[in-house]
């Protein structure tokens, strides 16, 4: 496999991408609502309650909760982005020629992953800063200290949510290789949040605890998944099919 001609492919994806103004916006919109509106609002809830004994134990949970949010973000935003790069660009009759040069699919399938994959999680990313920023400020008032940086925001930001993203991105590149229209692609991309959702759900309800080493463990698992789910999108991607298929 050619790193070289993967990052040609994923170069102009992120082109397409700078260009399409309704996928940019969709990809911000949602890192923006989560850095900005969940401190906004803890500020309004936790008042004028400084120092406080329930302030003390409560904030930081709630702080923790609100953080794995930026994982069940990352798991539908690169969908949309993905989606476009297969199905859209075969409706716009610019994947052919594409699918007809030399290069391998596993070359195809990997710039597609990292044009998908970039500019959500530098969107999350950039959201996780201001959200820190802003969590630091409150805590600094209500508790007398700054919150971030943690472990656990480390393993959330730099483990967990860029695995999230690469999940959805190969799912996305699988049904997109599937279907022919770009709505359905993303909406059957869209559903990888159901298990990301549920494990928050398992979490708050204590069935287990979102701490580091049960953080760590679920990154595992997704990583393996995610290296299965590579080898099922090269084994499944067949480019003739494509080319005679979709007319």
């Amino acid at each position: 496999m050619r790193l070289s001609q993967a990052w040609i492919i994923a170069l102009k994806d992120l082109d397409i991408f700078r260009k399409k103004k309704s996928i940019f916006y969709s990809v911000i919109i949602f890192p923006l609502f989560v850095s900005v509106g969940l401190p906004l609002l803890i500020y309004l809830l936790s008042g004028n309650s400084t120092g406080t004994t329930d302030v003390q134990s409560g904030l930081p949970i709630v702080i923790n909760a609100f953080a794995f949010f930026f994982i069940i973000g990352a798991s539908p935003l690169p969908t949309a982005i993905a989606s476009y790069t297969i199905v859209g660009e075969k409706q716009e009759q610019s994947l052919e020629p594409l699918l007809a040069t030399p290069t391998t699919d596993s070359e195809i399938l990997l710039g597609k992953c990292i044009g998908a994959l970039l500019p959500p999680l530098v969107a999350i990313w950039i959201g996780g800063v201001i959200f820190m920023g802003l969590i630091d400020a409150i805590t600094f008032r209500l508790l007398g200290y700054p919150y971030y940086p943690n472990a656990v925001m480390a393993v959330i930001m730099l483990l967990l949510v860029p695995l999230a993203a690469i999940t959805a991105v190969e799912v996305s590149v699988i049904v997109s290789a599937r279907v022919n229209d770009v709505r359905t692609a993303q909406q059957l991309g869209s559903l990888i949040v159901i298990p990301f959702a549920l494990i928050y759900v398992l979490g708050e309800t204590n069935v287990f605890p979102l701490t580091i080493p049960y953080l760590i463990i679920i990154s595992a698992i997704i990583l393996v998944v995610d290296m299965g789910l590579f080898s099922l999108a090269v084994s499944t991607f067949r480019r003739e099919e494509i080319l005679t298929r979709w007319k």
